[in-house]
């Protein structure tokens, strides 16, 4: 991917831009850690083509899947599950890993050692909600909440993350300020 001995990562979801919310807009930081970032991981609904494209481009690697809210045209350009090796991490990211409860026992089952897609690291969204936890059999379960959509949450959200030497270290949830969201 890159001879870099840091990777740094940008982890964001459920953006939700959509004509429906004309308000609603990514805040800079957000876009300033984009531009930052060495791998930029997006865990769907992006609502708008148009926040891919720009994504897209923006974006030295970008690994993203869809979401429930994305429609055909984003789902066509995008897979459920998206894995990628990024400095020696196996990385996967997917839209849904259902209820809190039996998080851990479920994704260890598909992502876990002995699962059908084994990784180190699977980041998710859907729920809005931030996570950060390890599942029995080791696979790391990020979830960087949304930067657009709080829900009932105390603010907006995002995660970094840097990879050193094979291994994902300082991640780290950022909550942006009142005045960065219009939810």
């Amino acid at each position: 991917m890159t001879d870099r001995a840091i990777l740094r990562l940008l982890l964001t979801t459920d953006t939700h831009l959509t004509p429906r919310y004309p308000h609603r807009e990514l805040p800079a930081e957000l876009w300033d850690r984009i531009d930052a970032a060495d791998v930029v991981v997006h865990a769907g609904d992006w609502m708008a083509p148009a926040l891919l494209d720009a994504f897209e481009q923006r974006s030295r690697l970008l690994v993203a899947c869809w979401g429930n809210n994305d429609g055909d045209d984003l789902r066509a350009r995008l897979p459920e599950t998206a894995v990628a090796d990024v400095g020696g991490v196996r990385l996967a990211v997917t839209h849904e890993t259902g209820a809190a409860d039996g998080r851990e026992r479920r994704c260890d089952a598909r992502f876990g050692p002995d699962g059908d897609t084994p990784v180190d690291v699977l980041v998710f969204g859907h729920s809005h909600i931030p996570w950060d936890s390890t599942t029995p059999g080791g696979v790391r379960l990020l979830n960087p909440g949304s930067p657009t959509e709080r829900r009932r949450q105390p603010a907006c959200t995002y995660m970094t993350a840097e990879v050193r030497g094979g291994v994902l270290r300082d991640v780290a949830r950022h909550d942006l300020p009142a005045a960065a969201r219009r939810t």
